[in-house]
């Protein structure tokens, strides 16, 4: 096999034959066609017999969107090469790419990505002997089990109601444990 077919490939690829291709025309005018505050929380994923997909953030924004279709298509049809008969919503293929899925975990959207408070940052490794977890001895499973819950509240501050090990958000937010929390409501 030789290597010219790949270059050929690859040049092919780089060519402007490859930036014509209705999805990427698309993908190049999406912003303009929907907005800034739209296109923040869409991403088009494929075109398929006429139809376009469109990755929504949350269901609330795919519902609203639906709403707006016949307007999006007026406004994208003239930019393609064949125009699209429908849009179709979905939060389906939202968290998909790898880089939006560590980008949210790194760094929430305040909108989108918030930290639950009962989220523990820094979980301490408890090492697994032979006889734990993914072994037929139950014991053993769930003496795991109660290492790694005793090492997870071992240096969380304590609810003032009910003196229980509480994560630190759920103290910001309620002043008490959610489970407190729970009671009173």
């Amino acid at each position: 096999m030789s290597f010219k077919s790949i270059d050929r490939i690859l040049s092919a690829l780089e060519q402007e034959q490859w930036q014509n291709q209705p999805f990427q025309i698309l993908l190049k005018c999406w912003p303009e066609v929907v907005g800034k505050v739209v296109a923040a929380h869409t991403r088009p994923t494929s075109i398929q017999r006429d139809i376009l997909w469109v990755a929504t953030s949350s269901s609330s924004w795919a519902q609203n969107l639906v709403f707006e279709r016949p307007r999006i298509l007026q406004k994208l049809n003239p930019q393609l090469p064949s125009p699209l008969v429908d849009i179709r919503f979905s939060t389906a293929q939202w968290q998909s790419s790898k880089e939006n899925t560590l980008a949210n975990l790194n760094n929430p959207n305040p909108h989108l990505g918030r930290e639950h408070p009962s989220f523990i940052r820094d979980t301490p490794q408890i090492p697994k002997n032979p006889d734990s977890p993914g072994s037929n001895n139950p014991n053993a499973t769930f003496q795991h089990w109660a290492k790694v819950m005793q090492a997870r509240s071992q240096n969380l501050p304590l609810c003032p109601q009910c003196n229980c090990p509480t994560p630190a958000g759920e103290l910001q937010r309620w002043t008490i444990c959610s489970f407190c929390a729970a009671k009173h409501w």
